[in-house]
């Protein structure tokens, strides 16, 4: 793995909430897709932010499948690949109810996602998560 703190940051890159759960996950073809892509960001110096909702994200997916036991796993993940995680505020949410009336097929957690995007001038984002290529002005790394 390179280290990050030997690079400069190029591009800002927002890390969605399966890639730490693919990550510290069971054998999949998504964990290998993930790791690859993690590693790829972190060659070409990207800066990596999220936000606190894919945390809130992991929280409830690892407790709704009775599988507490991996939420320090992947918080720990998260933790060590982002360089910033950027509050959700009610701008967010306002703005997130307004694509959920205009983009169709998209969750509000993606929408909260996509609007804290916005605002904080972020429009790559790397997810598995097809959802966000009908959201206009993210490039959604796969």
């Amino acid at each position: 793995m390179i280290s990050r703190d030997l690079l400069e940051p190029v591009n800002t890159v927002f890390i969605d909430s399966n890639v730490p759960m693919y990550l510290i996950g069971a054998p999949h073809p998504h964990k290998e897709t993930v790791r690859r892509m993690l590693e790829s960001a972190i060659a070409r110096g990207d800066r990596m932010v999220t936000d606190a909702q894919v945390f809130q994200e992991i929280l409830h997916r690892y407790y709704a499948i009775r599988r507490p036991d991996a939420i320090q796993a992947a918080f720990d993940a998260l933790h060590g690949v982002v360089d910033e995680v950027f509050a959700v505020e009610l701008a967010d949410v306002e703005q997130a109810k307004g694509l959920m009336l205009t983009v169709t097929g998209l969750s509000a957690r993606d929408a909260v996602h996509a609007a804290v995007m916005r605002r904080r001038g972020v429009t790559r984002l790397m997810s598995l998560d097809a959802g966000f290529d009908r959201v206009a002005g993210i490039e959604r790394i796969s």
